[in-house]
């Protein structure tokens, strides 16, 4: 039987993959959003965020404390990768929401398995530089085409396995022309992945898009099945399980993310799969993919690597970083 070496969870945010001068250039972002929850639930505008913003969040965005945050998440990355290298799996499956990337809206489904022989990257969309060049980071994604190898054979295996236990799983063997993976994919390719690549078996989830949204007890299912199935394969493959995404976005909602943690941790499904689903929307539609960590996760323990409130703006847009490992 194949064997779950680790679990993990990692955010993916572009921010990670920045310097904090461009987390500021992309407040002219957040002025025009329309995907602003705030803590109630309620889709807001940026002037409506900032009117009820504390004051306390200026000290957030203060230049010190920004060089500070990127720090943390800096070595955040790096722990998350030691771990994935330490563990030395030969399998890697990654579960990921993808943000009309590789699915657009002619074609979205809600949960999807690509089985090709490789996946493509190329900038795209989101991986794409979006602000001043002079801004740039020698952190931000790769420029050139790459491919990189997938479990094909175990991954056409796993989509007969998932349907087996009741999930209609899409499958797509390749892309449409010009389209390349999801930066949910992306990131754990840029930042997480060690050398050489290890093969990998991508599950796409939609987690923004209504009316098809994985729900999140669906999400924890989803994880808990995965374990089932990899238990039941006949090779002595070493696997790890990632979840990508999350926490709390375009808004930092720290009660949110704190309190999901502490669910995760406590193994208390209610509580990690109750937020209100009005929360759940835009980015914070992302913690579904730590739901279905936790569920492949079973009966492991978490090991919280960090949580980082990142701000970056006196009405408190910005991303809550997370970092995980279950083993």
């Amino acid at each position: 039987m194949a064997d779950i070496v680790l679990v993990l969870a990692s955010s993916h945010s572009p921010a990670l993959c920045m310097e904090p001068p461009a987390w500021i250039a992309r407040v002219n972002d957040d002025k025009t959003l329309r995907q602003l929850i705030d803590a109630r639930g309620r889709t807001v505008d940026y002037a409506e965020l900032l009117a009820a913003a504390t004051p306390a969040i200026a000290a957030e965005i203060a230049p010190e404390k920004l060089a500070a945050r990127h720090a943390q998440n800096q070595r955040a990355v790096a722990a998350t990768k030691a771990a994935l290298a330490a563990a030395k799996p030969d399998v890697l499956i990654m579960i990921g929401d993808d943000h009309g990337e590789a699915y657009p809206t002619d074609n979205m489904p809600a949960l999807a398995v690509y089985d090709g022989e490789t996946i493509p990257y190329s900038p795209n969309k989101i991986t794409t530089w979006p602000y001043a060049p002079a801004l740039k980071s020698a952190l931000w994604y790769g420029t050139e085409p790459k491919a990189y190898p997938v479990a094909a054979a175990l991954a056409r295996r796993l989509v007969a396995d998932l349907v087996e236990a009741g999930f209609e799983t899409h499958r797509s063997h390749t892309y449409a022309p010009g389209v390349s993976m999801s930066h949910a994919f992306a990131f754990i390719y840029h930042r997480l992945m060690p050398a050489p690549p290890i093969p990998t078996i991508p599950i796409h989830i939609n987690t923004y898009f209504p009316p098809n949204q994985i729900t999140p007890a669906r999400c924890v299912e989803l994880g808990r099945t995965l374990r089932t199935i990899v238990a039941g394969w006949d090779s002595k493959q070493r696997v790890a399980i990632l979840g990508s995404g999350g926490l709390s976005h375009f808004v930092v909602d720290e009660a949110m993310d704190r309190a999901f943690l502490d669910a995760l941790a406590r193994r208390d499904v209610q509580a990690m799969t109750g937020i209100p689903r009005a929360k759940l929307d835009s980015g914070n539609s992302e913690l579904r993919a730590w739901m279905a960590a936790a569920g492949a996760a079973g009966p492991l323990a978490m090991r919280l690597i960090d949580y980082i409130p990142c701000y970056r703006s006196p009405a408190g847009t910005g991303c809550g970083m997370a970092f995980a490992t279950w083993n």
